[in-house]
This record gives structure tokens, C-alpha cells and sequence, in this order.
């Protein structure tokens, strides 16, 4: 089977379902295996390594006003990579490549070649639904065995981190901000994630989509631990994305900056995309918020601490 993945937490579960031979293309945001040499069929209008956070946040909202995309696919590449499968999501036009427009290209090709492929479009909003998720497309691929296996063992490590979570004593005060400039609270997943460990976010909402905030409403819920995770960063760039927040008069009369539990995150790799990282997300939140259950295993490069 020919795969062509427009999300790149699909091409996670794919690589993890031993699927990478039968990837056609990607999108620019994959994260392929070393050596691999997969076609790039989308990039961005939005360059986003040199812009400051808060004109990411103009530009994506002034392309959403007017009805354009973020994201262009090379349609003639999409041609010529010939897919039989293709998965892609409405959950979130800033993430990844619209459904819309994937149904609409596809549409034409199939029109041009008299064939009828398959468009797999995936978006969960809670760890349930991610399983699922992996399990429709490894349904979609012909591995569903595998797919279940994965989901098996995902499912298990997820049983055993909420176990510890729940010999908490007291459910912590967190907020997870899913953009810094400007803030949003974090969503879908990960307010579930946090209740899993022994936290409590509070300006979270389960399942549902992030929303903005102001630092009035940071400064009024006062959380215990704050965790930096905005959407795809890694923890190198939201470092250098939270330092201008150190500087701000009112930094230093958060509880969570004054105790010293102020952490960034590598948000594009383990919360952002909803594959089979997710899990090491979860684990790696139950080191943050109690580290007196969850000794550190994650990477050095997974989080840090702010000083």
C-alpha cells in the first residue's frame, strides 16, 4: 500500500506500526526516520522559526479571517507519488493541511485517473480518541493486528502512570499554556493528562479546543506549577519564546515562579501530536508535578526547569 501522510502524528503511529517503506510522502512537520528519503508534498506560508510568537499568532489569525490556508500541497507531486491512502484532519487548520482541501485535490485526481482512493481523516480530542485513532489507521493500512498490539501496550504503560498519579495526595494547581504570546490555556488532551497524574488545570478544558487567556487570569488562578508548551515547539524554542515573560514586573509574584516549578516542555514532540509519544507526555507531566512519585526518566531534552 501507498501512504501519504498529512498529519504528522499519523506518520508516528505509521513508523511505529513498521509502516515507513510504505510512506509515499509527508508534510514538512513530519518527523521521519533517520535515512529515510520521503517526498515533502506541503509547506508553509508561515515562517515560523524567525517570527516571534506573537506574529505567528497575527499571521495565523488574519489567514484564517480571509479564508486562505497555512499550509500548500504540491499537487503534482501528490500526482506522481500516486497514494493509495491518505490520512489527513479537520481537527485543526493551524496544525496540519485542511481536510477540505486534501478532499478537493484528491477529488481531481481521482476524476483524471478513474480511481477512487481513500481519505482517512483522524482527529482526537482525548486519549480515548487517539487510541482509536491508531487503531483506524492501522485498520486503514491492513495492520490492524499491529495496530491493536501498539494500542495494547499503550493503553497498559497509560494504566500503570494514572496508578502512581493516583497515590497523590494532593492534586497540584497547574496550568499548561499552549501559547505564551499570546497565552492560551492548553486543551483537548492535556488537562486529562494532567488529572492523570495527580494535577488539577483549572483553566483547562477537557476534550475540548485551547482558548485564549490573559496574564490577569494567570496571575489570578496563581497555579502552583506552570508548564510552557506552545504548539510544535520544541524545548529550545520555548525557552527562548518564554524568556521575555521573565522580565515582566509581575513574574516574580507568581507562586509557581517563586517555589521554583516553572517547566518547558518539548511540545511538538510529546503533546502537540496525538501519537504514540503521547504516553511519554504523560509520564513526563507526572515528573513534573510530582516528582516525589515519578522519578526523572525522560531526556534532557524532553523538559526543563526554569531557574
Amino acid at each position: 500500500m501507498r501512504i501519504c501522510s498529512l498529519v504528522p502524528s499519523a506518520t508516528d503511529i505509521l513508523v511505529a506500526l513498521g509502516l515507513r517503506d510504505h510512506i509515499v510522502a509527508v508534510t514538512h512537520e513530519c518527523e521521519v526516520p533517520p535515512g529515510a528519503k520521503i517526498p515533502v508534498i506541503t509547506h508553509s506560508t508561515l515562517q515560523s522559526k524567525t517570527l516571534t510568537s506573537r506574529d505567528i499568532d497575527r499571521h495565523v489569525t488574519a489567514t484564517t479571517h480571509s479564508g486562505s490556508s497555512l499550509y500548500l500541497l504540491d499537487h503534482a507531486m501528490l500526482e506522481q507519488c500516486d497514494p493509495d491512502l491518505i490520512i489527513t484532519q479537520e481537527l485543526c487548520d493551524v496544525c496540519a493541511i485542511g481536510y477540505r482541501h486534501v478532499a478537493a485535490a484528491v477529488r481531481r485526481l481521482d476524476e483524471a485517473a478513474g480511481t477512487q482512493r481513500v481519505i482517512l481523516s483522524v482527529e482526537p480530542q482525548t486519549l480515548s480518541q487517539i487510541l482509536e485513532a491508531t487503531l483506524r489507521i492501522g485498520e486503514a493500512a491492513g495492520v490492524g493486528d499491529r495496530a491493536a498490539r501498539l494500542i495494547h501496550d499503550m493503553r497498559r504503560r497509560i494504566d500503570a502512570i494514572s496508578e502512581i498519579g493516583r497515590r497523590a495526595t494532593r492534586q497540584l494547581r497547574v496550568l499548561a499554556m499552549e501559547w505564551l504570546d499570546p497565552p492560551y490555556s492548553a486543551g483537548h488532551w492535556v488537562p486529562e493528562m494532567i488529572r492523570l497524574v495527580g494535577g488539577h488545570d483549572e483553566m483547562g478544558r477537557e476534550g475540548a479546543f485551547s482558548c485564549e487567556i490573559t496574564w490577569d487570569d494567570v496571575a489570578k488562578n496563581d497555579p502552583e506549577i506552570l508548564i510552557l508548551m506552545p504548539c510544535s515547539f520544541d524545548l529550545e524554542r520555548t525557552l527562548r519564546d518564554a524568556d521575555p515573560l521573565t522580565r515582566h514586573v509581575w513574574w516574580t509574584d507568581l507562586r509557581a515562579v517563586r517555589r521554583g516549578r516553572v517547566c518547558a516542555v518539548d511540545s511538538g514532540r510529546y503533546f502537540s501530536r496525538h501519537g504514540p509519544r503521547i504516553v511519554d507526555g504523560l509520564a513526563i507531566l507526572g515528573e513534573i508535578i510530582h516528582p516525589e512519585l515519578f522519578p526523572r526518566c525522560a531526556a534532557e531534552n524532553a523538559w526543563r526547569q526554569l531557574n
